[in-house]
């Protein structure tokens, strides 16, 4: 009888799997944008729980991978319980990012996974004509308060094909380069590269990441919402499925080496709790791409502040001029040329505290607020993680030490600090961002973050950031030759890439030939003085630190310096007009009822632009062109004359047309 019973019991369980199996394998549920543009389908095969994307009439995201496994509970097996649908409407204001204003519909589908154990998960999805956000939703059942998610399965699946080439910057090994700060977000771009190849360093490609998918279009891959309840994440190396044939990147998580071994790879998460959000942008052209607003959609501001923050142009001695211009009379020069410039602020980099000193920092920064000027101070972020010795160090890892030092810079009445040289994505290390962040806003002190990871929402999300490095940024133009010659290449991958997702703290626009304290010596820079000033247009952060140098003011262009007095730091609208990752780019930006209209080419074929086009329906007047390559001039075109109106931009150079909206 006994045996019979098991015999019975084993059956049943075999036919309740087989069951699960058939039902997971053959039904599936959508959720469609509200004009029906982009959808998005969710099924199971075998157990195994997947998502596709269309957009149009194409799919762009063939079947994808879902599912989490976590100490506690495994979803890599499930079956389809169903989708629940609504409308939401997604409307804010922000002031420093893209746009000022976002207002459009979107629709959530939260779909409902269970497990053998019949333990529940949820897939949140929230779809709008060009993007698509999806999350893990954990719910608590039983006593169960927490869990360390061991592996997410989410993958990004793209079809095979001559024409699907990939835009990705690769991911580091941990504890590598300057006093082993790496990884840090600086490695260089692939451009137009074959999926089947493989990352520099085996470790796949860090986040945003641009696919162009054959004639279907192009496809942009992120993450944003990411604090200090979870880590970091990136795609791994491609996988190719030769019964598919497609190329799959998935969801990898921290290095175990990085931030010298501190902290775990895999993040906890109390519950209920949630992941934060993948993201997919998809364009038939790069517009949506460029124009994306969903790293700031779906997320919602952690705290309030007490402060009414300003955002501006700064100068930045370092940039040009390295350490040694690190003390008090060089400051003084830098805070004199700030103020000459009409700008706002003055960054004072490293080494402060022992070539300037506290007392007289106090002094220089009562010397800047009487012209006018406010006040960033530079630190390390570390700690224990790595080896850097410029200070200050073991301040900002320190809670009892960085409060008390933020409450002296408050009193100084410094405005920002810059902070620099994190090395890593693990969860330990965004509860550092975080804390950082938090500590400031309480004493009025805007962040910037250098030598760091990519912001992901944080814009939206916390008050008081103003910006992120997280790429390879100006300072690699004063170290070598060859960065100023790839220069334009770069600039032309960023606006599509890198700065569409977060603010970039680049800390461009040399008016140096010489990329040296005296303009005689030292790297040369390859692009045109017009180049320059149209990167202040196409890279976007709320507070640009300027390469300037005080004898600019004698041999720059004034044509450039009155632009660089003019030009905003933030935006209401920004619109793409043309170009292709790594070849050139032209976009406009709009502050209050001016457009500023931003064109590179880093190609040896001139680009020629008819003007009316470029603006097309940006109607406007009291059009301004800045052209000229190095010997820059502005031409007026009247209304009248403006269809035959033509601009040409030739390899390394660049063209800004300025004019009021009507």
């Amino acid at each position: 009888m006994k045996n019979r019973l098991t015999a019975l019991i084993v059956l049943a369980v075999a036919i309740a799997a087989n069951a699960f199996a058939a039902s997971a394998q053959t039904e599936t549920v959508s959720v469609s944008d509200p004009e029906g543009i982009t959808t998005v389908t969710v099924g199971t095969d075998n157990g195994k729980a997947w998502y596709s994307i269309s957009h149009g009439e194409k799919l762009n995201l063939p079947a994808s991978r879902l599912g989490l496994m976590t100490n506690a509970f495994d979803w890599t097996s499930v079956e389809l319980k169903g989708m629940e649908k609504e409308e939401v409407g997604i409307d804010y204001t922000m002031n420093r990012t893209k746009a000022s204003k976002v207002s459009h519909s979107a629709s959530k589908g939260t779909v409902t996974f269970e497990n053998p154990k019949g333990e529940k998960l949820y897939v949140e999805f929230v779809v709008s004509r060009n993007d698509v956000a999806f999350r893990y939703r954990l719910p608590k059942e039983g006593e169960t308060g927490s869990v360390r998610v061991m592996d997410e399965l989410t993958e990004f699946n793209f079809p095979e094909g001559d024409d699907v080439v990939s835009y990705l910057t690769p991911q580091s090994d941990a504890m590598i380069g300057w006093k082993r700060t790496k990884p840090s977000y600086e490695e260089y771009y692939g451009v137009a590269k074959p999926l089947s190849e493989k990352s520099q360093y085996g470790h796949g490609y860090t986040f945003p990441c641009l696919f162009k998918v054959g004639e279907n279009g192009w496809v942009l891959v992120s993450e944003t919402g990411v604090d200090g309840s979870y880590c970091g994440s990136r795609l791994s190396d491609s996988r190719f499925d030769h019964n598919k044939g497609t190329y799959s990147y998935k969801i990898e998580y921290p290095m175990p080496e990085e931030n010298n071994g501190n902290g775990t790879s895999e993040p906890g998460i109390a519950l209920p709790g949630t992941t934060p959000w993948r993201t997919v942008t998809l364009g038939e052209d790069l517009a949506p791409i460029v124009e994306t607003t969903v790293a700031w959609d779906v997320v919602e501001p952690l705290y309030e502040t007490a402060h009414d923050y300003k955002f501006g142009k700064g100068t930045w001695s370092w940039i040009v001029w390295q350490d040694a211009s690190i003390n008090y009379e060089d400051q003084c020069r830098y805070i004199d040329l700030a103020a000459a410039m009409n700008f706002q602020y003055v960054l004072v980099d490293n080494w402060w505290d022992t070539n300037i000193g506290r007392e007289r920092i106090a002094d220089l920064v009562a010397y800047a607020r009487s012209k006018g000027i406010d006040v960033f101070l530079w630190y390390s972020s570390s700690g224990w993680w790595n080896d850097i010795e410029q200070g200050p160090i073991n301040v900002m890892s320190n809670p009892i030490s960085r409060k008390k030092e933020m409450r002296w810079m408050h009193e100084l009445g410094v405005k920002g600090i810059k902070v620099d040289f994190f090395g890593g994505d693990k969860q330990e290390t965004m509860r550092h961002y975080e804390a950082i962040l938090s500590d400031a806003d309480d004493n009025g002190l805007m962040c910037i973050f250098h030598g760091c990871t990519l912001p992901r929402g944080w814009e939206k999300m916390y008050p008081n950031y103003v910006g992120s490095e997280a790429v390879r940024a100006s300072e690699n133009l004063v170290f070598s030759q060859y960065e100023c010659n790839q220069e334009a290449q770069a600039a032309c991958l960023h606006p599509f890439i890198r700065n569409t997702v977060g603010s970039m703290e680049f800390g461009g626009c040399f008016m140096n030939e010489k990329l040296s304290k005296n303009n005689q010596r030292g790297t040369t820079r390859r692009t045109t003085d017009v180049f320059q000033i149209a990167t202040c247009v196409l890279f976007q952060n709320p507070i640009q630190n300027f390469a300037l140098a005080p004898n600019n003011l004698e041999d720059a262009p004034e044509v450039c310096l009155d632009f660089l007095r003019e030009v905003p730091t933030t935006w209401d609208e920004t619109r793409y007009i043309d170009g292709l990752p790594g070849e050139h780019v032209a976009l406009a930006r709009r502050s209050g009822d001016t457009w500023y209209i931003a064109a590179i080419n880093a190609t040896e074929q001139t680009k020629e632009y008819k003007v009316a086009d470029m603006m097309a329906e940006l109607k406007g007047r009291d059009v301004r062109i800045y052209e000229g390559g190095n010997s820059p001039v502005i031409r007026e075109v009247e209304a009248k004359k403006l269809g035959k109106a033509t601009v040409s931009v030739p390899q390394n150079d660049g063209v800004v047309i300025v004019f009021k909206a009507e």
